[in-house]
């Protein structure tokens, strides 16, 4: 199913990347904006390629690192002292960093492929009905992408139709790119089905483009408007379409990708014609992601990302049969993955006690990791990343009821989520509690069930909790400044080429 899916991506990015190029020498062999734009195929092509920005090493591989390694869940003790520096302590000084460029490179190369199809779609002679699924896909990834920079860099430039290269746009303020967010994830939920058949699973849904949409409030702390896209997820149709898996650890193994919890993820897969997994660039080298490598515990990847260790010390509530919390071995490899310590853990075909000794206390991110199916990873992980969870669903409904006062009508959300994971119901063990008090306990059960899946930064930021007090548990906020490091600075270069953009401030 997924294999079927990725085919097309490759080629699809090689014909639209030839649309970008300024060439004094016309090459009558070359495929042109003009020769391509005439068929269905065309238009599933250029789709298709949109999807496959995801695979693109900024936002595949560096990405996650500015969501989750530059918050408090977080850390990075690589000997690169430019992704310590640049992205985990807040110490940027090269406002050409090359990580950070890449994400917002990646980003608007996504945009500017949604772009083309959302300009030159339209014009096709194909079924109207697929032709306007079609636009909604484009809207959606187009409003995904903006979601990254809006939330990454805040005020980017809003770019909504192809452009030449003698366009400068200005800035955009970042509620300016939020509103058109939301209206691109309003108009792709009308247009995009609720399921796909098995040829199609991983591309956009009705209710993906609803989740993207709630996520998009909330983070505005606009929890009003966030409930009635989240209430036909959780109590409208959508319910009858997600669901909670009964093993949590599912949710992240190669056998079972595209389940009932899944509104969206980026599909990736090995390549089954040309398989290698170093990091030589090759034709089709992005079909999966490296972040597997980069995220992997010493000896293994390079570790350049790893998890802090008071996180784990999060999951102390057992179970109502009185075990440990499930989601803990499934989040992360450390000395106690196995409760029975280090001599019982299995890190990657040896124990821990064998790699590790007795004496290392380092945590690493399992959720994406491969160790499931085989001892090494590569820079070809075929792991999915799930963007989108129901869980995430849930959790996010019961933050915009209890913000808009309707703190009792929240518990049955977080108990769903809870009890999957064999814990009693929060409604049983703290009933009654305050607005206040029901968010803090919410703040608990998101680091829990979400750790290491990129929403940290984001929940910290909504709930306003940036700041160098988060040196007690993450000593790279010491270097934390109030009103600048919240954003990363604009890339010097695209400013020196467009002085419209305007330098976030601090920078």
């Amino acid at each position: 199913m997924k294999n079927r899916f990725i085919s097309l991506l490759m080629a699809a990015t090689t014909v639209l990347a030839a649309c970008d190029r300024n060439l004094d020498i016309v090459n009558p062999n070359q495929v042109t904006t003009q020769s391509f734009w005439k068929t269905a195929d065309d238009a599933l092509a250029g789709v298709n390629a949109i999807y496959s920005t995801t695979h693109r090493g900024g936002i595949s591989r560096w990405m996650p690192f500015y969501y989750i390694i530059r918050s408090d869940e977080g850390r990075s003790q690589s000997p690169a002292t430019d992704i310590v520096n640049n992205m985990d302590q807040f110490l940027i000084t090269d406002f050409n960093y090359g990580n950070a460029y890449a994400v917002w490179n990646d980003n608007y190369i996504g945009i500017n492929r949604a772009n083309q199809v959302i300009d030159n779609v339209p014009a096709i002679s194909m079924d109207e009905a697929l032709k306007q699924r079609y636009i909604g896909e484009a809207k959606f990834l187009r409003a995904m992408f903006y979601f990254h920079l809006a939330t990454l860099w805040g005020n980017v430039p809003l770019v909504l139709t192809t452009p030449v290269i003698s366009e400068k746009p200005s800035s955009a303020t970042q509620a300016q790119v939020f509103a058109q967010i939301e209206k691109d994830l309003t108009e792709a939920a009308t247009s995009l089905p609720t399921t796909y058949g098995p040829a199609d699973l991983g591309r956009a849904t009705k209710g993906a483009a609803y989740a993207l949409l709630a996520r998009a409030y909330l983070q505005q702390r606009k929890y009003a408007e966030a409930i009635t896209p989240l209430q036909w997820l959780t109590e409208g149709e959508g319910k009858g379409i997600y669901a909670l898996m009964p093993n949590y650890r599912e949710n992240f193994l190669i056998s079972t990708e595209n389940n009932r919890e899944s509104v969206f993820e980026w599909q990736f897969e090995l390549n089954p014609a040309e398989y290698t997994d170093d990091d030589t660039e090759t034709p089709n080298q992005n079909y999966g992601t490296s972040i597997a490598q980069f995220f992997g515990p010493s000896g293994i990847g390079w570790s350049d990302g790893e998890a802090q260790r008071w996180v784990t010390r999060e999951f102390n509530e057992p179970t109502t049969t009185g075990a440990r919390d499930p989601r803990l071995d499934a989040s992360f490899l450390f000395d106690s993955t196995d409760v029975r310590g280090p001599a019982f853990t299995m890190i990657y075909g040896q124990t821990f006690l064998q790699r590790y000794g007795t004496d290392n206390k380092r945590v690493w991110f399992r959720k994406f990791q491969n160790d499931h199916w085989k001892n090494e990873e590569g820079y070809r992980s075929p792991n999915n990343w799930r963007y989108i969870r129901y869980a995430d669903v849930l959790l996010m409904y019961a933050e915009a009821l209890n913000a808009t006062g309707k703190t009792a009508q929240a518990y049955p959300f977080v108990d769903q989520v809870r009890q999957r994971a064999g814990l009693a119901r929060l409604s049983a063990v703290k009933p009654g509690l305050t607005q206040a008090q029901f968010l803090a306990q919410l703040k608990h059960e998101r680091l829990t069930e979400l750790s290491g899946e990129g929403h940290r930064w984001n929940d910290l930021a909504r709930w306003g909790d940036l700041g160098p007090q988060l040196a007690t548990r993450d000593p790279a906020f010491s270097t934390f400044v109030k009103g600048r490091s919240e954003l990363l600075p604009i890339p010097q270069t695209d400013r020196d080429l467009n002085p419209n953009l305007t330098q976030n401030p601090g920078y």
